[in-house]
């Protein structure tokens, strides 16, 4: 089956490609969409929704789009929706890491969780799905893999950041990887 990823991102890309085996995923690129697709939503499930709707509505193929945040315990589950800018424009992932560590610097409460939403519009028809892992957030940066938050970011059951354990691994606990498998299972 063919699909287009709602997205440009070269990392979550090559994530949803080496988890979604078996399916022809197209980047924007690929189709030609080269507009930055706006994010205005309150939500995840409304940004994610929103992106899906622009590449159907303009390019009519079967597409899906995900918005994933942080939300971490102590903040009120900050930066959650804003994830990705939430140190300020233009999107910085290492200034977004460190505003992370600044805001829990003396906060013993290190939980937090990454949440993944995606939107399938598939012949018209919209479908939801979500993928959670919880974790903690650690005091410094580890590891040199992933991207984003990864080297902060320790998921349950491991003692390793997500920038340090192999990609196959994050691949198979992330929370992007739960979110397709629940797309997986509709597809």
């Amino acid at each position: 089956m063919k699909l287009v990823f709602a997205s440009n991102n070269a990392h979550k890309l090559q994530e949803v490609r080496a988890i979604l085996t078996g399916h022809t995923i197209l980047s924007l690129e690929d189709i030609g969409c080269h507009a930055d697709i706006p994010e205005t939503a309150d939500t995840l499930e409304g940004n994610s929704l929103l992106k899906a709707q622009y590449v159907f509505d303009h390019f009519h193929c079967d597409c899906f789009a995900d918005d994933t945040g942080l939300e971490i315990e102590a903040l009120g589950n900050q930066p959650g929706v804003y994830t990705a800018r939430w140190a300020g424009e233009p999107s910085n992932p290492a200034n977004n890491r460190k505003k992370a560590l600044q805001e829990l610097a003396g906060i013993d409460n290190r939980r937090a969780r990454f949440r993944t939403v995606i939107t399938l519009i598939r012949g018209g028809k919209i479908d939801q799905v979500e993928g959670i892992v919880r974790g903690s957030i650690a005091e410094a940066e580890y590891g040199n893999g992933g991207f984003g938050y990864d080297p902060l970011f320790i998921p349950e059951g491991y003692d390793k950041t997500f920038a340090e354990l192999p990609a196959e691994t994050k691949n198979a606990i992330s929370h992007r990887a739960r979110a397709l498998q629940a797309l997986t299972n509709i597809l």
